[in-house]
C-alpha cells in the first residue's frame, strides 16, 4: 500500500546487502506514483547501488526487464524492485504483479528469491485480507513490519502468520539505516505485553 514505507524498506536493505560486500542493482518499477523513481535514486544513492528507471508512466514490467537483463550482463549480486503501492481491491493492479514476477522468470527462472509485503504497524485487520491476496498474486516470502517507532505495537501480524504462515523477516523502527532489524520473536512478544 502506499505510504507503508516501501522504498524507505528498500533502501535501507540496499545498504544492508552493500555493507555485507553484495552489488545491488535498485528496479524503479513504480512508474506512476509522482517522484517516486526519485525517491529511490536518492536512496540508490545513499547505499551505493546502482538504479534502473524510466519516465513516469512506463510500463512497470518493462522497467523490470530492462533492470533484470542489466542485474544479468553486468552479473549483480542483488536485484530489488520497487512496486507501486496499490489496493489489494483493485483486481488489474493484482494482475500487474503477477505480470512482474513472470517478467522477472523469464530472465532468471528461479527467481524472485523472495518477496517481501510491507506492512504498516498501524494497519488492523485489513493487513490479513492484503496479505492474503498479495500472497495469491506473488507468492510471499515473508513480511516487513514497519513504523514501530511509534505507539503501534503491531499485533496484526499474530494473524497473519496464524491465517497465512508467512513469517516475518524484518521490522523498521526508525528512518536511518539502522532502523531495519531482524524480526527476534521474543523481542516483539515482549514488547506487546510491555
Amino acid at each position: 500500500m502506499n505510504g507503508v514505507g516501501k522504498t524507505t524498506t528498500i533502501g535501507k536493505l540496499a545498504k544492508r546487502y552493500i555493507d555485507g560486500g553484495k552489488t545491488v542493482l535498485m528496479v524503479a518499477a513504480d512508474t506512476f506514483r509522482a517522484a517516486a523513481s526519485e525517491q529511490l535514486t536518492i536512496w540508490a544513492e545513499r547505499a551505493g547501488a546502482e538504479i534502473m528507471k524510466q519516465q513516469p508512466g512506463a510500463d512497470p514490467s518493462s522497467v523490470v526487464y530492462d533492470g533484470m537483463m542489466k542485474a544479468v550482463n553486468k552479473k549483480i549480486d542483488v536485484v530489488m524492485i520497487d512496486t507501486a503501492g496499490r489496493q489489494h481491491t483493485k483486481i488489474n493492479l493484482m494482475n500487474e504483479l503477477s505480470k512482474l514476477k513472470r517478467t522477472i522468470k523469464k530472465i532468471v527462472p528461479d527467481a524472485p528469491h523472495e518477496t517481501l509485503l510491507v506492512v504498516d504497524a498501524t494497519t488492523g485487520q485489513n493487513a490479513i485480507a492484503q496479505a492474503e491476496i498479495f500472497n495469491k498474486a506473488t507468492s510471499l516470502s515473508g513480511l516487513v513490519l514497519t513504523k514501530l517507532d511509534g505507539t503501534a505495537k503491531g499485533g496484526i501480524i499474530i494473524g497473519i502468520k496464524h491465517q497465512l504462515n508467512i513469517p516475518v523477516k524484518l521490522i523498521g523502527v526508525g528512518e536511518t539505516n539502522e532502523d531495519l532489524r531482524d524480526f527476534d520473536i521474543q523481542e516483539f512478544v515482549n514488547a506487546i505485553f510491555e
